[in-house]
Formats: C-alpha cells, sequence, structure tokens
C-alpha cells in the first residue's frame, strides 16, 4: 500500500484537495504503474506558526 504525505498550509477548498488528490494518484500510475486505488494521500494542514524555515516561523514572514 503505497501512502503520498502531503503537508501544506491551510487554506484550500475540499474541491483544491480532491484535485490534488485526483492528480497525485494520476500522476503515481503513470510513474510508478500499479493500481490507483491502492495508492493512499494523505494531507496534513500546518498552520504556519508551526511551520518553520532558516530558522523563522512562517507565521512571521
Amino acid at each position: 500500500m503505497p501512502i503520498i504525505r502531503v503537508e501544506m498550509f491551510p487554506g484550500r477548498t475540499i474541491d483544491q484537495k480532491r484535485d490534488l488528490t485526483r492528480e497525485l494518484t494520476d500522476g503515481f500510475v503513470r510513474a510508478c504503474g500499479g493500481a490507483g486505488e491502492k495508492l493512499h494521500v494523505v494531507i496534513t494542514e500546518v498552520e504556519r506558526e508551526n511551520w518553520g524555515v532558516g530558522g523563522e516561523l512562517m507565521s512571521d514572514k
């Protein structure tokens, strides 16, 4: 059971998440073969205050 994990900032609509899940699944099947129905996509939304880049919280940028 392959798993694709996506971590991103909140704010996408449910339709955008549906599209992302579909596109990731289609791309995985094209690149790696196999059955798309076995692929899991897990989307985790992380608040900017919990994400740091280059020593700074994204909420401070």
